[in-house]
């Protein structure tokens, strides 16, 4: 090979140089400056999202607090649900009840005949489960108002789902027909 002259080999080496040049910067600076951008683009979101956290953490305390009042409230407002492993022996413990409410039954004064109950099918609403019973009583308006009121002031969970009233004879307009259906609440897993 023939050797080269002065001229020739600066030429090579310029070319080299500007090779090495061009090479370096596509090879490493640019990655290195597309990096910057990328992360001077993730900082700030990761940094809010970071502050997001720290904001959480921080009020873990009150969120405790307010999961502590909402415990404490479950467990009063439960303690108004039906009691009893199945329906069927929530719905024994809502007849008792209701007849115990009852004016004639084994509340004191009133003379209010139950002609007819009748349990009806447990229905889920909402995680509970809605026990109904459906009563006809017989009775004067003074009676059935305040069966009424007695089922509205107990201390359990009864929901009045339907109230029909009729008068029992044409003849007899102080005497009525009152069809009541009663609902209680049963959480489906509680024990007795």
């Amino acid at each position: 090979m023939a050797t080269l002259s002065l001229r020739e080999r600066v030429i090579v080496g310029a070319g080299v140089a500007a090779a090495l040049v061009v090479g370096g910067y596509l090879l490493v600076v640019e990655p290195l400056l597309v990096r910057a951008r990328t992360v001077d683009t993730v900082v700030p979101a990761r940094e809010a999202t970071l502050e997001r956290r720290r904001l959480l953490v921080s009020q873990r305390p009150r969120l405790v607090q307010e999961l502590a009042a909402v415990d404490e409230r479950l467990e009063t407002e439960s303690a108004r649900l039906l009691r009893g492993p199945t329906p069927p022996l929530a719905a024994s413990q809502l007849q008792k009840l209701v007849k115990d409410l009852l004016p004639g039954g084994s509340a004191p004064a009133g003379r209010l005949e139950i002609r007819s109950e009748r349990v009806l099918p447990p229905a889920d609403h909402q995680g509970l489960q809605e026990i109904g019973i459906e009563l006809t009583l017989v009775g004067s308006i003074r009676d059935i108002v305040a069966a009424l009121t007695r089922m509205e002031r107990t201390d359990r969970l009864l929901a009045l789902k339907d109230v029909k009233i009729r008068v029992v004879a044409p003849g007899q307009p102080r005497e009525l027909l009152a069809t009541l259906t009663v609902a209680g609440y049963l959480l489906p897993d509680a024990g007795s």
